[in-house]
């Protein structure tokens, strides 16, 4: 039995136009005519069209969907296995990207609702990234003390917030002179900048063990974006979160942290 174009085109879902231009390029030409002229399409071809259909719903370019079709069958599975694995990695990629969007829905910029104006007014040039934020609170949501810092930042007040960055701001103050003044980071200085960096962060948002601080400096020196939320890049040196690095290290040593908070901590960061 044959079928015309408009009745291929109705039950296989496909438009004549696409179906024209199936037989134009040769992907798919009806073995047939009618008297008058007109495409045909007969059971061999409806199948070799399901073909076509099936590779196109997998997103085989029709290029490639004309090889397959035209080479052995081995070479269709070999096609077919390796669309399968690039399938799977875009599955899990998918996933990943639809965990990360459901996240970024929970997290808040800062815990506080602010106008831009008093945004500005408050943090400055501190700038909260939210692509960050959001991959921080996947990388530490079984960390208590991320818990506890984001609960923290919540319950804060605009008034709050003002006395954390005016407080931090001194504090960054302190730490470029030492760096600036050729400090040693293991020196009595800069360790003393690294101690009050940690009890800062004990004040406002968690407790914070020296291991847990040196994760935390670890974090700064590794991504300039979580470096950013603490000294803003106008304010910034070259070396200067590895120079916290160190120095927070230091207290910690000097602290008699429990291991992982010195040398062998350093995998943990």
């Amino acid at each position: 039995m044959s079928y015309s174009v408009g009745q291929v085109s109705g039950f296989a879902g496909v438009t004549i136009r696409t179906l024209h231009h199936y037989d134009r390029t040769g992907l798919l030409s009806p073995s047939e005519r009618s008297p008058a002229g007109y495409r045909l399409y007969g059971d061999a071809d409806l199948a070799r069209l399901q073909q076509i259909l099936f590779y196109r719903e997998l997103g085989f370019p029709l290029e490639e969907i004309r090889a397959i079709l035209a080479g052995p069958e081995d070479h269709a599975r070999e096609r077919l296995l390796a669309r399968h694995r690039q399938l799977t990695e875009q599955i899990a990629e998918l996933r990943r990207l639809a965990g990360i969007a459901e996240r970024a829905l929970e997290v808040q910029e800062t815990g506080v609702r602010l106008t831009p104006e008093e945004r500005f007014a408050v943090f400055g040039e501190v700038s909260f990234d939210l692509t960050y934020a959001t991959e921080a609170d996947l990388k530490w949501q079984d960390s208590e003390g991320h818990r506890h810092a984001m609960a923290s930042a919540a319950a804060h007040s605009k008034e709050d917030w003002a006395r954390l960055m005016a407080e931090a701001a001194e504090w960054r103050g302190r730490l470029l002179a030492a760096f600036d003044a050729g400090e040693p980071p293991g020196g009595e200085r800069a360790v003393a900048v690294a101690e009050e960096h940690r009890q800062h962060l004990i004040r406002w948002f968690t407790p914070c063990p020296p291991d847990m601080h040196c994760r935390i400096a670890a974090d700064f020196a590794a991504d300039p974006r979580a470096f950013a939320l603490t000294v803003p890049p106008s304010e910034q040196r070259p070396g200067l979160a590895g120079y916290l690095l160190a120095a927070v290290r230091a207290n910690a040593a000097h602290r008699g942290a429990e291991q992982g908070a010195g040398p062998a901590g350093e995998g943990e960061a």
